[in-house]
């Protein structure tokens, strides 16, 4: 395989977008191919046969181009298919995973507040995760229904997610939780609105430097790095159009969105 394909990322929507911009800070030589689902988002309230047959068309798609890895960044889709796509294809695929492990080893009240999409919550890779601190940490997790789609939107702003936001940290805070674990790779794009409701003693925890450290951890231990200079290409399977507007808004920049089918 040649270290100058592209590596793919994918998620149901612009969530993996924060993924996809540390990759690119920490791994500027390597091109990069990021495709939206976002006719089907979220992911989070769809079946896991639904997801999984989402995920496995995407991946078709990027063998084609073809790319060198696959970072599938998006959690609800991690925990449904991930594991699928691993045994159905040979190329290296790093997934997501709510960065529980780091919020335990930080916490000082011993309750972590884990916010994520129902899927992702409900998934049995989550529950086996969580069960690695039974004992340990008190783990409260709180589904978030409606902040992806405001977050699609780019409608951050608006008193409804605020008000949204109250609702689903607040309880979490009044527990004792010193630590707010963001399992959807979308609330990344409203860290800031999450800090002011939960107040600056709590700590905001995401997964973007775990997972841009193992894939330059993988793509060095399969002689995958490239040297020259890269490239990024964007595919949404939404309205090309507004998904330009959307990908422009949060990459803050103009960029051509293609379309995917």
């Amino acid at each position: 395989m040649s270290s100058t394909l592209p590596i793919g990322v994918f998620d149901s929507g612009i969530g993996g977008l924060s993924i996809l911009k540390k990759i690119h800070q920490q791994l500027p030589r390597e091109s990069l191919l990021y495709i939206a689902d976002s006719a089907h988002a979220p992911y989070g309230l769809k079946g896991e046969a639904f997801i999984i047959e989402r995920s496995r068309h995407i991946l078709k798609f990027l063998n084609s181009q073809p790319v060198k890895a696959v970072v599938v960044a998006c959690n609800t889709a991690t925990a449904a298919a991930v594991e699928t796509l691993r045994n159905e294809n040979s190329l290296p695929i790093i997934g997501m995973e709510p960065a529980i492990k780091p919020a335990a080893l930080q916490t000082q009240s011993g309750v972590i507040g884990v916010l994520a999409t129902a899927g992702t919550l409900a998934s049995d890779k989550f529950v086996d995760l969580k069960s690695r601190f039974d004992g340990k940490v008190e783990i409260i997790t709180q589904p978030c229904p409606g902040l992806v789609e405001h977050i699609e939107r780019f409608q951050m702003d608006l008193p409804a997610i605020r008000n949204l936001l109250q609702e689903y940290i607040r309880p979490l805070v009044k527990k004792g939780a010193d630590s707010l674990v963001l399992g959807c790779t979308h609330y990344n794009f409203i860290k800031g609105q999450i800090r002011e409701v939960a107040g600056d003693a709590v700590s905001i925890i995401d997964t973007q430097e775990a997972v841009s450290n193992r894939l330059a951890s993988v793509l060095k231990e399969e002689d995958l790095l490239s040297e020259l200079e890269g490239t990024i290409h964007f595919y949404s399977s939404g309205d090309p159009q507004y998904q330009h507007k959307v990908f422009s808004h949060y990459l803050e920049s103009n960029v051509e969105v293609r379309l995917f089918e």
